[in-house]
C-alpha cells in the first residue's frame, strides 16, 4: 500500500522533479558530463561477481565510509563496491580516493522509471544506506528485488523525530525494510526504534574511524606561506546567519591582534558571491578562494568559497568555530577538525552530534559560545595562549580517537549479510 502510494506520487511530481533537476544543473550543483546518472542510466558497466551498494548523501557521509569499503575489499578479493551519492563534491572527493574495484556514480532521481534502471544495471548483492536520506523508491524497490538491506550510522535528530511521530504510517514501513540498523549514537538509536525500525544497535559514530580529509600539499605550503604569522583562526563550514557573527567577532578581534586574519568557510562555497558583498558592505577585506584573489598584507577576511577543500582549511589554523551551531541547523562534523589538531569552538546547537561535542566538551578539547562576544572573547583567549590551544586540540583529538572499535562491530555485525563467500572473522 505505501510502496504504491509513494510510487503514484513520484509519478504525479515527476515534471516537478525534471525541472528541479534541471535548475540544479544550470546552478552548477548537477555534473553535465555525468548527468544521466542522475536518470538511473549507468556510467560504467557492472563488475562481474559480487557486488555490495553504499549510499550517502554527501561528503561527510562517504567519507565516513571509506573505512568500511577498503575493509569489505580487504576481506573478500572477488568482491566489488558501489558508492552513490548526490552532489559534486562528494564526487569529485571520491574520484582521487576510492580504491580499486570500488566504482562512484550518482544516485538516481527518486523516480520509478530512474530507480528500475539503475537497480535493472547494477542488481546489488547488498545494500548499505548511510545515516538519513531514505529515497521511498529507491529503498522500496531494492528490498522487492530481495535485496538484503542495512541501514549504517544511522541518524534520527529530534526534530525530525517529532515530524516523523505524526505520520507513522509514511516512516514506519521505510526504516522496517532494513534488516539490521546501526545507530550512530544512542539517542538516535532510541528514537529510530521508537518509529519502527529493526534490530537497533548503537556502537559508536562511523566518522570517528574516518581518516583525516584529504589536502594538497601545493596549496597548502603556498597558503601557510601567504599567512606567515599573521594571527589566524578558522570559522568553519557556516550557515546564514552565522558570517555576520563571525564578522562582529572579527571586528572586536582586530584591534588587539594587529594583522588578524579570520578564514571563514560557508557550508555551500555558491554562497561565497554573497557573503563577500555583504563583508564588503561592512567594511571588511575579502579574498575569495573561489576566483584565486591572493591573501594580501590589507586582506580581513579570506573566503574559503571553494570545493572539497576543508582538508585544506583546518590544516590551516589551530582554533576552529565549528558552523550550523549557532543557528537551529544543528551544527557541522566536529570530528574532522578534531583529528586535525584543531582547539574547537561551536555554538548550543550542535544536536546533530550531540555525544561527539558533549566527548569533545568534557575532555577540554572544545567550548562552548552563545554568539559574537562569547564567540570574540574564546578565539582571543586561544589566540593568546598557545599551550592551551595545543592543550585542547590534543584533547579533541583523544576524543575523537575511537574509530577502530566501531568499525570492527559493525563489521561484526554486517557479515551474516555480506554476499558469498564471507570473511571468516569480520574486524581482524
Amino acid at each position: 500500500m505505501i510502496a504504491r502510494l509513494y510510487h503514484y506520487v513520484a509519478i504525479l511530481m515527476g515534471p516537478v522533479a525534471a525541472w528541479y533537476l534541471r535548475h540544479r544543473l544550470r546552478r552548477g550543483k548537477e555534473d553535465p558530463a555525468r548527468f544521466t546518472e542522475r536518470l538511473g542510466q549507468p556510467g560504467e558497466p557492472r563488475p562481474c561477481g559480487r557486488l555490495v551498494w553504499l549510499h550517502g548523501a554527501s561528503v561527510g557521509e562517504v567519507i565516513s565510509v571509506m573505512p568500511l569499503i577498503e575493509r569489505l575489499l580487504h576481506l573478500d578479493q572477488g568482491l566489488h563496491v558501489l558508492l552513490t551519492s548526490g552532489t559534486v563534491t562528494s564526487a569529485r572527493i571520491m574520484a582521487d580516493r576510492l580504491p580499486a574495484r570500488a566504482i562512484h556514480q550518482y544516485v538516481p532521481i527518486d523516480r520509478p522509471s530512474a530507480v528500475r534502471r539503475f537497480l535493472d544495471h547494477w542488481r546489488p548483492d547488498l545494500a548499505l544506506w548511510v545515516e538519513s536520506e531514505l529515497w521511498p523508491n529507491l529503498v522500496l524497490q531494492t528490498h522487492a528485488r530481495g535485496v538484503p538491506m542495512a541501514l549504517l550510522n544511522a541518524r534520527m535528530s529530534e526534530v525530525s523525530y517529532r515530524r516523523w511521530r505524526r505520520l507513522p504510517f509514511l516512516i514506519k514501513p521505510l526504516l522496517q525494510v532494513f534488516q539490521v540498523c546501526i545507530a550512530q549514537s544512542a539517542p538516535d538509536a532510541g528514537r529510530l526504534a521508537t518509529l519502527g525500525a529493526l534490530s537497533v544497535t548503537f556502537h559508536g559514530n562511523l566518522k570517528a574511524a574516518a581518516p583525516p580529509l584529504p589536502v594538497d600539499p601545493r596549496d597548502l605550503h603556498a597558503l601557510k606561506m601567504a599567512i606567515h604569522r599573521r594571527p589566524h583562526w578558522l570559522a568553519a563550514s557556516t550557515h546564514p546567519g552565522e558570517e555576520a557573527m563571525i564578522a562582529a567577532a572579527h571586528r572586536q578581534l582586530a584591534p588587539r591582534f594587529p594583522g588578524l586574519l579570520t578564514i571563514l568557510v560557508p557550508r555551500h562555497a555558491e554562497r561565497g558571491e554573497a557573503i563577500a558583498a555583504a563583508l564588503a558592505a561592512e567594511g571588511l577585506i575579502v579574498a575569495r578562494r573561489g576566483l584565486e584573489q591572493p591573501i594580501s598584507a590589507e586582506t580581513n577576511i579570506y573566503l574559503g568559497d571553494s570545493m572539497g577543500e576543508m582538508g585544506l582549511y583546518y590544516r590551516l589554523a589551530t582554533i576552529v568555530f565549528v558552523g550550523g551551531s549557532l543557528v537551529g541547523h544543528g551544527g557541522q562534523n566536529p570530528l574532522e577538525a578534531a583529528r586535525l589538531d584543531s582547539a574547537l569552538l561551536f555554538g548550543p546547537y550542535m544536536f546533530n552530534f550531540t555525544e561527539q561535542a558533549a566527548a569533545m566538551t568534557t575532555i577540554g578539547g572544545a567550548n562552548l559560545v552563545a554568539d559574537a562576544d562569547t564567540l570574540a572573547d574564546q578565539v582571543a583567549n586561544l589566540l593568546d595562549n598557545p599551550d592551551e590551544t595545543s592543550r585542547r586540540a590534543a584533547a579533541a583529538a583523544a576524543a575523537a580517537d575511537h574509530g577502530h572499535d566501531v568499525m570492527a562491530a559493525v563489521l561484526r555485525q554486517l557479515e551474516p549479510l555480506l554476499p558469498e563467500p564471507r570473511p571468516n572473522r569480520a574486524g581482524s
